[in-house]
């Protein structure tokens, strides 16, 4: 029984990460098919393609995916007609909370996301009420094994860097938004393709908290967020949760 117990624990746990990932790899997805359709359908000449697909590279989606999804757009195959849309409210604890969302139907997601704050005892407020809590800027997100980081601190002092922060076996690279784009290539060509690369909101003070009633709640609310199909990134001035 023991056995297989632990058979059934570790087919569950593979179940959910597959799920996980399925669900990763169709936002993903959704990112480069909205991007291709916004400019040209070369990487090269459309930095936001670019982006999409570094994003989706790093996080190991199948080259032969991300080719198809591109010649759906060429060929005019891919009906699909998606918006940015973002979102923005409190926690039960007063936990900024911003949400990025590509959506084809604006009430749907407006109401999925609106019933998770409401469900967790939070709130939703205006677009924008949010933007004095947080930076709108680039990242740049390496693992530690890329090299040391008076190697990326040396090679940062050449470029548009804003800040550089080594945290948890990581290096996180800051720039503006015009010199995202720039700063990014470089690094590529320096060092390889970094685990992250988009344009993020970076909170300017980050909030602790000691109740584990209010932690579990933010965890919470974030993971259900990031659980629906139409979210594609949250961001919070938490100081429980990285990027």
């Amino acid at each position: 029984m023991a056995g297989h117990s632990q058979f059934a624990n570790i087919k569950h746990r593979k179940n959910a990460q597959d799920s996980k990932r399925a669900k990763l790899f169709t936002k993903l997805l959704r990112e480069i098919t909205v991007a291709a359709k916004t400019g040209q359908a070369d990487p090269d000449f459309n930095p936001r393609l670019r982006t999409a697909i570094i994003e989706a590279k790093s996080n190991n989606l199948p080259k032969d995916r991300i080719d198809t999804a591109i010649k759906k757009v060429v060929s005019g195959s891919d009906s699909s007609n998606y918006e940015n849309i973002r979102y923005e409210g409190y926690s039960n604890s007063s936990i900024a909370v911003i949400v990025e969302a590509l959506t084809d139907n604006k009430n749907r997601t407006a109401g999925e996301v609106r019933s998770i704050f409401s469900k967790s005892g939070g709130s939703l407020g205006e677009t924008g009420s949010l933007n004095f809590l947080f930076d709108h800027c680039g990242l740049i997100k390496y693992n530690s094994d890329i090299g040391s980081f008076d190697d990326l601190l040396e090679f940062s002092l050449e470029l548009n860097v804003v800040d550089i922060i080594e945290k948890n076996n990581n290096y996180y690279i800051y720039t503006t938004i015009n010199d995202f784009i720039s700063v990014r290539d470089d690094f590529i060509n320096k060092f390889s393709n970094p685990i992250i690369s988009r344009i993020i909101w970076k909170a300017k003070d980050l909030i602790d908290l000691e109740d584990e009633n209010k932690i579990q709640n933010i965890i919470n609310l974030i993971e259900s967020l990031e659980d629906l199909d139409d979210v594609s990134y949250v961001y919070t001035n938490y100081n429980g949760i990285e990027i």
